[in-house]
């Protein structure tokens, strides 16, 4: 059978519907790993494509047997490739070694022995030579249920309808990166963001201290770019946590050019030196607020939003490790 490609729906960052509108949502967990639409041909065979349209059928060959689950049913699937850690969480780190061997067979197969994904699915696009693009979600998602896709290295996670406030904390507490909320009546919209599936992203907050900045290009040219983070660990050295480029007015932009300005120094204050090219060092003085979604395996900082300037903290301070919370983080 021939199916016909189909690209993915996105979600529109927003926050909990109004609670008056609550039964009329569904709610499922966020995950942090690759965006994929699977094709089961009927006939064993299985294809995956990413959000980009690119097979990466090869990338993932755990998954191939999936290609034989329904039998000589043909389908469309939405879902999530991803790598789980031991406490069950996505672990994007661990799945960027799997993303991009979809041409390196050898390789793929070591890394699936080494690392393997588990494949999430969320919905049905097509069924049975039928499309179903224009029924509602809560249609697709009982037949996306009936059909019993559960595996070795796949499943269909239960949505939790209604009770948003709930599924948003449950999120939170388990440390998940956020939740999808997915209007009960909405119907597919190929490669459309839409307002009609909502994703909340869980982000948390830290102290950070400023060790360099990288320079922005045209219209920034002069001003900072990105600017390079650190904390401080238990031995006082300052350990490089990340990058931050966003957050920024072009005020501020310019206010934390003039500060770094005066503390300019040709000495990385990092310990170790990252690995980060055209950057002006500066004395490790300045303290800041960013957000971000979550943290790798080696400390660093995924997706930072720079918040604010904290004149009213030292650099000392601002890696002081709050009640509670590991590595100086808190809930944001």
């Amino acid at each position: 059978m021939d199916l016909p490609l189909i690209e993915p729906m996105l979600a529109t960052p927003g926050s909990l519907p109004p609670a008056a509108q609550d039964a009329r949502w569904a709610y499922e967990t966020k995950q942090d790993g690759q965006r994929a639409v699977v094709y089961l041909e009927g006939d064993g065979r299985l294809r995956l494509r990413a959000r980009s349209g690119e097979d990466i059928t090869g990338a993932y060959p755990e998954l191939a047997a999936l290609g034989g689950a329904l039998g000589d049913t043909a389908a469309v699937l939405d879902g999530e490739v991803l790598v789980l850690d031991a406490d069950g969480r996505a672990d994007f780190q661990s799945l960027q070694s799997r993303m991009g061997l979809a041409h390196a067979p050898g390789r793929a197969a070591r890394r699936a022995a080494e690392t393997p994904v588990h494949l999430v699915l969320f919905d049905v696009l097509h069924l049975e030579g039928r499309p179903l693009l224009r029924e509602a979600y809560q249609e697709r998602r009982r037949r996306l249920e009936g059909l019993g896709l559960a595996g070795p290295y796949w499943s269909t996670p239960a949505a939790l309808v209604g009770h948003g406030e709930r599924a948003l904390r449950a999120t939170r507490e388990h440390g998940l990166e956020g939740l999808v909320c997915k209007r009960l009546d909405s119907v597919y919209r190929p490669g459309v963001r839409s307002r009609s599936w909502i994703k909340i992203r869980n982000t948390l907050g830290v102290d950070v201290v400023v060790g360099g900045w990288q320079p922005g290009r045209g219209r920034l040219t002069g001003l900072p770019g990105s600017l390079l983070l650190g904390q401080f660990d238990g031995a006082g050295r300052l350990r490089y946590v990340g990058h931050v480029g966003t957050g920024w007015s072009e005020a501020e932009r310019r206010e934390l050019a003039a500060l770094m300005g005066s503390y300019a120094t040709a000495v990385c204050p990092f310990d170790p030196v990252p690995a980060v090219a055209g950057v002006h060092w500066v004395l490790p003085r300045l303290v800041g607020e960013v957000r971000y979604s979550t943290r790798t395996r080696l400390g660093q900082l995924r997706q930072p939003s720079w918040l604010r300037l904290r004149q009213d903290l030292t650099p000392e301070e601002s890696s002081a490790l709050l009640p509670g919370a590991p590595d100086g983080q808190r809930p944001g």
